[in-house]
């Protein structure tokens, strides 16, 4: 009950969410976050670290950035988070736009992406 706890608690953020939208659609690196979010590194970072706490996304390192993605469902519930994230808020203008600004910003070379924004 523990684990599902910290889920439903990282789950009750709004830039939690925008986030694991995000993540839904691909791996992207903390400044690729920042760019499609408009958000700082510090709070992008912050966010990430309860997500990844909860077990909702995993990180990698390749060289000097660190790269996150949806976690792998362990259960029914996380499987159903998945579910939810790939369909229903999606359809949110809000995400819609996030999801449009990372478009945006995912071709330009990671060191460049504050020229992305918006």
């Amino acid at each position: 009950m523990k684990r599902e706890l910290a889920v439903f608690r990282a789950l009750s953020e709004e830039t939690r969410l925008r986030i694991l939208v995000l993540l839904s659609e691909r791996e992207l690196c903390v400044c690729q976050l920042e760019s499609a979010l408009g958000l700082s590194q510090v709070k992008v970072s912050r966010h990430l670290s309860v997500l990844r706490n909860a077990g909702l996304v995993d990180d990698r390192r390749e060289g000097l950035w660190i790269f996150y993605s949806l976690a792998k469902p362990g259960n029914e519930l996380e499987r159903a988070i998945h579910r939810i994230l790939r369909s229903y808020f999606k359809k949110d203008s809000s995400f819609k736009d996030d999801l449009a600004n990372m478009r945006k910003c995912i071709n330009v070379p990671l060191g460049k992406l504050s020229s992305c924004r918006g």
